[in-house]
């Protein structure tokens, strides 16, 4: 197929890519302007875009898909099917009527959970045991198409935000070209999807990451692994930022149902124990072990490293 393929972030590349090893025609690549990054301020390529240059595509970066000579240029490509993965801008009702086969779109959840964005990182978040990818028929609204395939992917113990990323970049991949030989073939069906069912999850935020000592471990360690790699989990020690990177929750400890605050044991962020290569600390319901962390201005380290190098003492509080 003729395909006119859109995306911007890493998530998007896999799927580029396997549409090329296929045999479909990518006519044009679209993604997002350049942007300034870094201490510099120097322009960078989105992933998507250097990915396209690496295979001599044509890369076309509209401010504004929306306006009518984007509008006109996609047109004039006479593309059989436009592919949106993680592109970032909302398409008008002019390009989703434009190909013969519609736009279809890679999400990553099993559709109609998780509409929206940043649906990988909240399904850690909530503790979902499976998540996945839905291939849909996009209309104008949010996530709301029909869909076509989806692939289930079964979270992991120590699943994080960027594990999961990984692994539905790749399921997706490969399910949007099984999707697209599908619909040549005329094999695939439309699936109205279900708005009772539906759920919707907001961007992530830097704020979204600081620690709520008040709140139970298990909800904390989530958190610690859905935010893994970014924005990143943290608190506060002796006003300097404390990244959390990886944690579990104590087993001998603070039993579902059995709240700390009530009994008045210790207070929610306070250090009650240091180890050798951990630190334990109260929550709102049991107790969180530190086990990789990073101080504002140094670098990521096992927490045995960590308290080599800090005073920190039993008794200390985290957070402001």
């Amino acid at each position: 197929m003729k395909v006119i393929f859109m995306g911007t972030p890493d998530f998007s590349v896999g799927t580029l890519e396997k549409l090329l090893e296929a045999g479909h025609e990518i006519a044009l690549v679209v993604t997002q302007p350049d942007k300034p990054k870094g201490r510099g301020k120097s322009m960078q390529f989105p992933p998507v875009k250097e990915a396209a240059l690496a295979h001599d595509l044509e890369v076309y970066q509209p401010r504004r898909v929306r306006d009518p000579e984007c509008v006109e240029y996609l047109r004039q490509k006479a593309a059989d099917i436009i592919v949106v993965v993680a592109f970032g801008q909302i398409l008008p009702k002019e390009i989703l009527e434009m190909p013969p086969y519609g736009c279809v779109n890679v999400h990553a959840s099993l559709l109609p959970k998780y509409r929206g964005a940043a649906p990988i990182q909240w399904a850690v978040i909530q503790g979902e045991k499976v998540t996945g990818v839905t291939t849909m028929r996009m209309d104008e609204g949010l996530d709301t198409g029909d869909m076509i395939l989806k692939e289930e992917v079964v979270l992991r113990e120590d699943e994080t935000g960027g594990s999961l990323f990984d692994r539905l970049a790749k399921t997706g991949a490969e399910l949007c070209v099984k999707t697209l030989d599908g619909i040549v073939q005329g094999t695939v069906a439309y699936t109205p999807q279900n708005e009772k069912e539906a759920t919707h999850t907001s961007m992530i935020k830097k704020q979204l990451g600081e620690i709520q000592w008040n709140r139970p471990a298990q909800e904390l360690e989530r958190l610690i692994r859905g935010l893994n790699p970014w924005p990143s989990a943290y608190t506060h020690l002796e006003g300097k930022t404390l990244k959390i990177w990886k944690s579990h929750v104590l087993d001998s400890a603070g039993e579902p149902g059995e709240s700390c605050i009530e009994e008045n044991i210790q207070e929610p962020g306070q250090v009650i124990n240091i180890t050798r290569d951990a630190i334990e600390v109260q929550t709102g319901q049991g107790i969180l072990v530190l086990e990789e962390v990073q101080l504002e201005g140094k670098k990521r380290m096992k927490t045995d490293a960590f308290l080599r190098g800090c005073s920190l003492e039993t008794g200390m509080r985290l957070g402001n």
